[in-house]
């Protein structure tokens, strides 16, 4: 019927868009992917899977403004008093992201930002230079590097601290965040509009993928290696 939402084969609106979710579980992945190739010196795989992460991130900035409803800041981003209110329990859990878990949404999403993007400028002097480590002055390249190493750990604490927040709520409240982020709806968990399209999301994740290989592609090199020609070695 005109004006009602887009519904799935049960007769319900996904909560979660495709786009939102496979972005979700992407990061599952790709996480423990970056850590592992790290840990074992796979560096030219580790170097695409930040590049990989910094892409997902941009994308998911911009769902945030253009996607499906409940992917939107605007739909879960809320004020402090808000927060404290759902803490308190004084205020009733919404159909997405409650207050809290919305704004640890965006503390996950800046650091996996700082820390895809501050790779690029990382190196460790020996086996890895990262694409763009020739395209920032030295002292910049220091910075990058100590974000890059201390944001790992933030990084652990922040997924150790989402994880059990979806076991508290899935197991001891008995919300289905799980299934909802795996089918994209369950019980009690379904949209209230229809979602955004996919193909709309595939083509920015395109043009983001294009614009940063771009980049990448005509990013700076080393600088030429002086020879001893070069000098006037006589006394």
């Amino acid at each position: 019927m005109p004006g009602k939402p887009d519904r799935d084969a049960a007769g319900a609106t996904p909560l979660w868009d495709i786009p939102t979710r496979l972005f979700h579980w992407s990061l599952v992945v790709l996480i423990p992917a970056a850590w592992c190739t790290a840990e074992f010196q796979y560096y030219d795989a580790h170097e695409w899977i930040g590049i990989s992460v910094l892409a997902l991130v941009l994308f998911r900035v911009i769902w945030g403004f253009v996607g499906s409803r409940h992917s939107r800041w605007a739909d879960f981003l809320v004020g402090w008093r808000r927060v404290l209110a759902y803490v308190r329990e004084a205020a009733p859990a919404p159909t997405g992201h409650n207050p809290l878990g919305g704004w640890s949404v965006v503390a996950m999403l800046a650091v996996l930002l700082a820390q895809s993007a501050s790779g690029l400028f990382n190196s460790d002097d020996i086996m890895y230079t990262g694409p763009l480590y020739y395209a920032v002055p030295s002292g910049l390249r220091d910075v990058m590097g100590s974000v890059h190493d201390a944001g790992f750990n933030l990084l652990l604490g922040l997924v150790a601290l989402h994880i059990g927040a979806v076991l508290w709520h899935q197991l001891r409240r008995g919300e289905q965040l799980i299934q909802a982020m795996v089918r994209g709806r369950a019980q009690g968990r379904e949209g209230r509009a229809a979602p955004r399209s996919s193909l709309l999301a595939l083509g920015i994740a395109l043009a983001l993928a294009g614009l940063i290989l771009l980049g990448l592609t005509f990013a700076p090199g080393a600088p030429p290696v002086a020879t001893g020609a070069e000098y006037d070695l006589s006394f």
